[in-house]
């Protein structure tokens, strides 16, 4: 498994934003949902999602310690599972027969055999540097799931800009010495100026506008075709889709009106991407987006 220090990825976004590559879009009309509809107010705080099947996903809400399998056609949960302790829980991914849940400390929940009355639990801590962790999913080609920071991972100034994802291998059940995706907040900041993308901007005395972005990871996943990293920000109501090599490929603002508060992204195996709203002061929805495969312009 290769490691990206954020001085690789910031020479390749930087190479993108000179114009040397065209970045053709997500894949979907991210403005607007095929489907959608409002999810029951026990799920006012959905944080998190992972699919099962073409009708069946399971997510986790950020207060309670169980995982809810939903029928995304009957619009209803179907089974709940307690696993823990009430907590901040906040991703969730499947691998096999297996749930993983994240806690926003860094603290990993398997739960073996999810299925089965006979289900095990373990518990792992991950010892991941940041404090704050929001996003989880599974990447299938290095056996590893990947953990986002939503702030900066390392205390200190020079890393405020800095926001990194982590590999928790499977086979070891060891946190990644290095992030295994390290982005650079000002690289992205010139990408998006460079490209004229419509985002908020923040005035400085003396100095010409410039965007305003956070990247407050709030949810990721891996696209189960083109194998790119799909990132929500719901802090900056900001959807990134970057390559293997952390490039950037894509970056769009989220209508306010269509996203209340963006915290879990999965995909279907047809491509078909899922993401969930917070409620926040509205209800938690649940949004469809049918997968447009692009070509790619060099």
């Amino acid at each position: 498994m290769k490691i990206f220090s954020w001085k690789i990825i910031s020479l390749f976004v930087i190479t993108l934003s000179l114009g040397w590559t065209t970045e053709m879009g997500s894949g979907y009309n991210i403005q607007k949902p095929n489907t959608t509809f409002v999810l029951p107010d026990i799920l006012h705080e959905i944080s998190g999602l992972t699919d099962i099947d073409q009708r069946t996903i399971a997510c986790i809400q950020d207060e309670n310690g169980i995982i809810f399998i939903y029928d995304i056609v009957l619009n209803k949960i179907k089974k709940q599972y307690n696993f823990h302790l009430d907590g901040d829980y906040e991703g969730i991914t499947k691998v096999g027969t297996t749930m993983y849940v994240l806690r926003s400390d860094g603290v990993l929940f398997e739960f073996l055999n999810y299925e089965s009355p006979n289900f095990k639990l373990k518990t792992y801590q991950t010892g991941i540097p940041a404090h704050n962790n929001e996003g989880l999913c599974y990447d299938a080609d290095s056996n590893i799931l990947l953990i986002a920071n939503k702030g900066k991972s390392v205390k200190g100034k020079e890393f405020k800009d800095k926001r990194a994802i982590y590999g928790f291998d499977l086979k070891t059940k060891k946190l990644t010495t290095s992030p295994v995706y390290e982005f650079d907040i000002n690289v992205i900041k010139k990408h998006v100026a460079d490209k004229k993308i419509k985002v908020p901007t923040k005035l400085k005395k003396g100095e010409n506008p410039e965007p305003f972005i956070k990247l407050m990871t709030s949810a990721i996943a891996i696209h189960p075709m083109s194998k790119k990293l799909y990132v929500l920000s719901a802090a900056d109501h900001l959807f990134f889709v970057f390559n293997r090599n952390g490039s950037i490929h894509h970056i769009e603002p989220l209508s306010t009106t269509v996203f209340n508060k963006a915290e879990g992204i999965t995909f279907l195996e047809n491509g078909d991407m899922l993401i969930t709203n917070e409620g926040q002061q509205k209800k938690p929805t649940f949004l469809r987006f049918n997968y447009k495969p692009t070509g790619v312009k060099k």
